[in-house]
C-alpha cells in the first residue's frame, strides 16, 4: 500500500477502506456482513461507509451515542486486519458480536455467552505474541454487556471463549470422508471439564489485539448450538446486536462518570 510511512492514519485503509472519521470510537465487529443489517435495524439512524470484500461498515447512532459496526469475515485472520485498520483510523473499543457453540450442557440456544478471556487455540494471535501471553477481555467492556444484558432481561452467561481456526477438525468435528484430527475425541470433554463456555473464531485474536496496543475489547455472542445436548437452532442472533449496542452507549456513559470523577478506570464505586 502507498502512503506515509511516518502517518499512516493519513491514508484510507487498504481492506476496510475507510479514513480518520468514517467511524465512531467503538466499533462491533460481526463476523458475517449480513449481520451488519441485523444491527443497524436497532440504531437511531446509520449510514454505510464502505464495503470491501469482507468488510462492510457502517456508522450512526445507539441512544444518541455514535457507534459503528464492521464485518470481518469468518476467522482469526482477517478480524485481526479489522482490528489493525480500525485502530489506525482511531477507534479504541471493539465489541465481537456473533455465534457461537456452547459445551455447557445448562446453556441453550437462544441464550448469550459474554467472553471474560480465550483460550487462543487459533494461529493469528501467536504471530504477534509468545502462546502464554493471555487473551483477556476489557473489565469496561465485560461490565456494560453484563449491564445491557439485565437491562434488556436476556439470559446470558459469562465465562471464558476457545477461538479455533477451523469450522471443522479444530472444533472437534469430523472433516470430509469421516477425517478426525488427532485430539479431536477429546477436545469438547476436555474445555468442558476446563470450565470453558464456548467455542467459535475470531475473539481470541480480538483480544489478545487489543491488549498488546491498549484498546478495550470484548465479545458477546448468541448460541446457535449446544456441542454437549446436541441442540442446534440459529437463534438469538438478534439480542447480542441488541446486547452490543447498548454496551457501546453505556461505555460512553462509564467514560464520562470517569471523567467527571478524575480517574482513569470504571470501578464499583462509581454509577450510570
Amino acid at each position: 500500500m502507498a502512503g506515509d510511512a511516518e502517518d499512516p492514519n493519513a491514508e484510507v485503509q487498504y481492506h476496510v477502506e475507510l479514513a480518520p472519521g468514517d467511524v465512531a470510537d467503538a466499533v462491533l465487529l460481526p463476523g458475517n456482513p449480513e449481520r451488519v443489517d441485523v444491527i443497524t435495524d436497532l440504531w437511531d439512524e446509520f449510514e454505510e461507509r464502505a464495503h470491501h470484500r469482507e468488510y462492510r461498515t457502517a456508522t450512526g447512532t445507539h441512544e444518541g451515542t455514535p457507534i459503528s459496526v464492521t464485518s470481518t469475515g469468518i476467522g482469526s485472520p482477517s478480524a485481526a486486519i479489522a482490528v489493525e485498520e480500525l485502530a489506525r483510523i482511531g477507534v479504541d473499543t471493539f465489541v465481537r458480536v456473533g455465534s457461537c457453540g456452547a459445551i455447557q450442557p445448562e446453556m441453550a440456544v437462544g441464550d448469550l455467552v459474554i467472553t471474560s478471556g480465550a483460550v487462543r487455540q487459533e494461529g493469528t494471535s501467536h504471530e504477534y505474541v509468545r502462546g502464554d501471553y493471555p487473551a483477556v477481555a476489557s473489565h469496561e467492556v465485560v461490565s456494560a454487556l453484563v449491564a445491557a444484558a439485565e437491562r434488556l432481561d436476556y439470559d446470558y452467561h459469562v465465562g471464558l471463549t476457545m477461538s479455533a481456526d477451523a469450522f471443522y477438525a479444530g472444533q472437534g468435528r469430523a472433516g470430509f470422508g469421516g477425517f478426525e484430527a488427532a485430539g479431536s475425541e477429546t477436545l469438547i470433554e476436555e474445555l468442558r471439564e476446563a470450565n470453558v463456555a464456548n467455542i467459535e473464531m475470531e475473539a481470541a485474536a480480538i483480544l489478545t489485539l487489543a491488549n498488546v496496543y491498549g484498546l478495550r475489547a470484548g465479545a458477546v455472542c448468541s448460541v446457535f448450538a449446544n456441542r454437549v445436548t446436541g441442540e442446534f437452532r440459529t437463534e438469538g442472533e438478534s439480542r447480542a446486536a441488541e446486547v452490543a449496542s447498548l454496551a457501546v452507549a453505556l461505555l460512553a456513559k462509564m467514560d464520562a462518570v470517569k471523567r467527571e470523577a478524575g480517574v482513569t478506570e470504571w470501578h464499583a464505586g462509581l454509577s450510570i
